[in-house]
């Protein structure tokens, strides 16, 4: 039986198997935002339009993949994405969103598998994971009798969200 995905050879040029899509209210304000802290590239022939002004479909590549954007239309609802990236220095990629008006949700600390994981909220909500090389000693799992703060970090913004009805 073959595979149900296509990958590879049997993708159109320049795509993906999965690509992550995020409907915002300010989709160019995110675009800049990626290309600001992630080094994101738009696909400039992917943005379009609507006759207002606001994008109904926007791309951005990072790395070897690719964020589909688009801003909320009317009677539509936001839907950010949770994303992960692996970046080279979490602090720095950190530091840039920071910066730029994200909020730390995990400050940078050793994970599972010898990666340092931080995580972030941008301003139009969407979650991001950044896993870079290690710096430090590796975690010990809180099953192990480690800490919790990796999991307790998370779990407190997604509560408040889900509290605010969001």
């Amino acid at each position: 039986m073959s595979p149900v995905v296509r990958t590879g050879a049997d993708l159109p040029s320049g795509e993906r198997t999965l690509n992550p899509f995020a409907i915002v209210d300010g989709a160019a304000d995110l675009i800049t935002f990626v290309q600001e802290v992630f080094d994101g590239v738009e696909r400039a022939e992917a943005r379009t339009p609507m006759p207002s002004g606001s994008l109904i479909h926007a791309e951005v590549a990072i790395g070897d993949s690719v964020l589909l954007l688009a801003d909320a239309q009317p009677g539509w609802p936001v839907m950010p994405a949770l994303l992960q990236v692996y970046v080279r220095d979490a602090q720095e990629v950190l530091d840039r969103a920071v910066a730029r008006g994200a909020a730390v949700i995990t400050e940078v600390t050793p994970f599972y598998g010898g990666e340092d994981l931080a995580r972030l909220r941008d301003p139009w909500g969407n979650i991001w994971w950044l896993y870079a090389p290690a710096k430090g000693a590796e975690a010990v799992p809180s099953w192990e009798g480690g800490s919790t703060y990796m999991f307790d970090s998370l779990d407190a913004v997604l509560r408040e969200r889900a509290g605010a009805g969001k």
